[in-house]
């Protein structure tokens, strides 16, 4: 059984690339949406539940866990792999890949401020960005607009116009979607981008990544299940992204 956890609805995006590679396999899916959004919240916080959401998977029976939240990812990932006998993938930072595909130059990044001030993320700038230059962008309020179940209209364009419209003035061939609730709106952005821009969404890869670590064999005809969990009451945005 494989936990999926983000700190909302986003992780889901990671969640289908996982179903669509495995289908036999069964998930638990953890929305933390109580305490969504992370990405201002100190990175002591998001420890704590991320250490409080993986106990509860192992509780189920989890053998491989899957922080499918780039901030949980950046804030918590070490920690939980120094306290836990246990797999754990976590989000990567896709830039590598548009900063070595980029023919511009330019690439932009779409992320929370805590994803930003990630090891990992930092790591990678300063090894890959050479002369390419990295455009970073705070995507305020599409989570929260995610998170809410609205994924296209006038207002919604209007934000992802906010912030992307420097990475675009600048010349950016590349956009990377460092937030899992970001692919949500892929269309949104691809749609206002146009068709020179590349949008790089890093989901397919961590799937692949999870199915390495399982060494999955090739998908049963067996159909597998999800339990969709939630720290809030409400689960219907949740289930309606999922599909079901």
């Amino acid at each position: 059984m494989i936990g999926v956890y983000d700190s909302g609805v986003g992780g889901l995006s990671v969640w289908k690339e996982l179903v669509r590679l495995m289908p036999d396999q069964d998930y638990v899916y953890f929305s933390d949406a109580a305490y969504c959004p992370y990405g201002p919240k100190d990175p002591s916080f998001i420890i704590g539940r991320a250490s409080a959401v993986t106990d509860f998977f192992l509780e189920k029976g989890c053998n491989l866990i899957v922080v499918a939240c780039n901030t949980a990812t950046a804030a918590a990932i070490s920690w939980l792999r120094a306290h836990y006998d246990i797999p754990f993938v976590g989000m990567e930072p896709a830039i590598k890949p548009a900063i070595l595909s980029s023919r511009s130059g330019v690439v932009g990044v779409l992320a929370t401020a805590g994803t930003f001030k990630g090891r990992l993320y930092l790591s990678t700038l300063a090894r890959f960005s050479g002369d390419v230059k990295v455009i970073e962008r705070v995507g305020e309020g599409l989570v929260e607009t995610v998170e809410k179940g609205i994924l296209d209209g006038p207002e919604v364009e209007a934000l992802v116009l906010r912030c992307i419209a420097p990475m675009l003035e600048a010349g950016a061939d590349h956009i990377v979607l460092g937030c899992t609730h970001y692919p949500f709106l892929q269309p949104v952005i691809e749609r206002l981008a146009g068709p020179s821009v590349k949008v790089v969404n890093p989901a397919p890869a961590v799937a692949r990544q999870a199915k390495r670590l399982l060494k999955a064999a090739e998908p049963s005809r067996r159909k597998g299940s999800t339990e969709f969990c939630s720290s809030s009451e409400d689960l219907s945005v949740l289930l309606r992204l999922a599909g079901r």
